[in-house]
């Protein structure tokens, strides 16, 4: 009989092709790596690894066994998910998922709220740009900005994001930009890691690359270097609203507006501590709407306020 242990260990073998990436992701030492598939390897009298320079490729029984343990690992999480969904206290921790800027800008105070009405949850916030595997278990709850957040998950639509360009008004003379003039200024620019989000479509399409002085893959980094008079700059109006020295210089575009979701998987979501979560991140990120559509901030905005069901339904 070949244990789960044993699946476990040759799928991270095959998953970073190296006895170090597989030890760190099992918890132990490179030397029990080194043992434990020797000993597999002898027990099931075959090669289940070719050793290379390049490192650790699987052999045919080798890839077999991976892709058994890929159905086995799945078969775990969801039963995992479904007894984790039955539990009807709300304790424990519960892993949340965001970026960055919305940590910073918007969601801190927030967890501080629910930390003390809900004291024996233990909050464990994963701060990522990529989107983590609700699915995997990689996190419970995802607070994520996007305009396509999985057919796989459920949750709601908090708000639109709402984009607008930002600079100090010093560099401009002015507190107000019109649209013939974004080619006569600098600009701070995404690099490659943002340059897929709408923002980065709109400065490519309005103002050109050759007059980005300065490139960066963070938004933090965009606003920072804004605020320090590097540039013009595209920032979430919650960010830009709350950046000492900067001023909105145009209304919010559509064009740039992305959604904000409150998201969780269907398994998981009667669990208490993901419901309890859920219903008070909810309320209060409905009470930011206005700040995070762009409605508090400095030009009128005349675009009618987007009203949102409160009730729980389909990513879609």
């Amino acid at each position: 009989m070949i244990a789960w242990d044993d699946f476990r260990l040759v799928r991270a073998i095959a998953q970073t092709g190296a006895l170090a990436g597989a030890a760190e992701i099992l918890g132990v030492n490179h030397s029990t790596v080194f043992r434990r598939l020797g000993a597999l390897e002898e027990q099931l009298g075959t090669r289940l690894f070719e050793r290379s320079r390049a490192g650790y490729a699987p052999t045919p029984t080798g890839e077999e066994m991976v892709r058994l343990a890929d159905r086995m690992a799945e078969e775990v999480v969801a039963v995992e998910r479904r007894i984790t969904g039955r539990d009807l206290r709300p304790s424990g921790e519960l892993r949340v998922t965001t970026n960055d800027i919305l940590l910073t800008h918007m969601l801190t105070p927030i967890f501080a709220g629910f930390n003390s009405a809900f004291p024996e949850i233990r909050l464990d916030v994963a701060v990522s740009n990529q989107s983590l595997n609700l699915s995997k278990r990689d996190a419970d709850v995802a607070i994520r900005a996007s305009n396509h957040p999985g057919d796989t998950l459920v949750g709601r639509r908090i708000a639109s994001i709402a984009w607008a360009v930002y600079g100090r008004p010093d560099m401009l003379g002015s507190t107000r930009l019109e649209a013939q003039d974004l080619r006569r200024h600098q600009w701070i620019g995404f690099s490659d890691g943002l340059g897929s989000i709408k923002p980065a479509k709109w400065l490519h399409e309005r103002v050109g690359d050759e007059q980005l002085v300065y490139r960066v893959n963070t938004v933090l980094g965009l606003a920072e270097a804004a605020a320090a008079g590097m540039g013009l700059a595209v920032l979430p109006c919650f960010v830009g609203a709350t950046i000492p020295g900067l001023v909105r210089l145009m209304p919010p575009d559509p064009k740039m507006e992305a959604g904000l979701w409150l998201l969780t998987h269907p398994d998981i979501r009667a669990t208490a501590r993901v419901r309890s979560f859920m219903e008070y991140a909810g309320r209060e990120l409905a009470r930011l709407r206005p700040r995070i559509e762009g409605r508090e901030d400095g030009m009128a905005d005349t675009r009618p306020a987007h009203r949102y069901a409160q009730e729980e339904r389909p990513a879609d």
